[in-house]
């Protein structure tokens, strides 16, 4: 079995809702089980992926499935072609998701050229590129699952232009939004905004568990504290571009990021 489909142990985080942390690219994968479906958020990186997350939903469920991918990076959505071979039809993600799928899928192949091999190369119709035709706008949408609703919702821009949230009673999935164990992603990202979406989803105040993309379920001082932090290196990066706009990598040791991170949040900036 390769990293990528090494997968962990089901983790309740709330009633009938679940994280599951999987292999190479630490991805969360959750699952809210209702009485008539079952709704998982995000299928991995590829067939190999997406096939170890949906026999581990297997073990818990044999309801009708609705899959959510919470934004277009590769990680979150390639396993989407496992789920629609074994009968699942309902896609979900952002609007903004939707077409960045469609546009950008075929050139994110190759990310995953030597963990999922068959992804890479479009081997089979486990490897077509499903993207969700069910779409959230800036209204929320509710799903019911029976007896249970989830509410998906975007609060702004921030590691990407298109991260859904997923919320459940005092639970929320937030993606890449959320980071733990690691330094914010800003390759995609709007940091100023991002520490603006943080905070508006602390001020909800529903939310006591939040789950990220990777890594372990957070509480709400993990939310703040990562918005100030960005906050704090968009103050340093500004200054330095004030300062000495010619040479801006004076400010890297200083940032409160390893260097690679440093520089993909300077580069972001506007």
């Amino acid at each position: 079995m390769s990293q990528s489909e090494t997968i962990g142990n089901w983790r309740e985080v709330g009633p009938q809702t679940y994280v599951l942390p999987t292999g190479k690219y630490l991805l969360n994968a959750g699952l809210v089980v209702g009485v008539e479906r079952a709704l998982v958020i995000d299928t991995g990186a590829g067939p190999r992926h997406g096939t170890a997350i949906l026999e581990a939903v297997r073990t818990m469920t044999e309801l009708p499935l609705v899959v959510v991918n919470t934004h277009s990076h590769f990680d979150h959505f390639f396993g989407n072609a496992v789920f629609a071979a074994a009968g699942t039809s309902e896609f979900w993600a952002h609007e903004a998701c939707a077409a960045d799928i469609a546009a950008t899928g075929e050139e994110q192949r190759p990310f995953v050229a030597e963990a999922e091999p068959e992804m890479a190369a479009g081997a089979d119709e486990n490897t077509t590129l499903v993207v969700p035709e069910h779409t959230v706008g800036e209204q929320p949408v509710t799903l019911d699952l029976g007896g249970r609703s989830v509410e998906l919702f975007h609060l702004g821009r921030g590691h990407t232009d298109n991260d859904l949230l997923v919320g459940v009673d005092t639970v929320v999935f937030a993606g890449d939004l959320i980071e733990e164990g690691a330094d914010p992603a800003f390759e995609d990202a709007f940091p100023q905004e991002w520490v603006h979406t943080l905070e508006r989803l602390v001020r909800l105040r529903k939310y006591e568990t939040f789950v990220p993309g990777h890594g372990k379920p957070v509480g709400s001082d993990h939310v703040r504290i990562q918005a100030s932090t960005m906050s704090r290196a968009i103050r340093i990066a500004t200054q330095a571009r004030r300062e000495a706009p010619s040479d801006t990598t004076k400010a890297i040791p200083i940032m409160p990021y390893a260097p690679e991170h440093a520089r993909a949040l300077m580069g972001r900036l506007t």
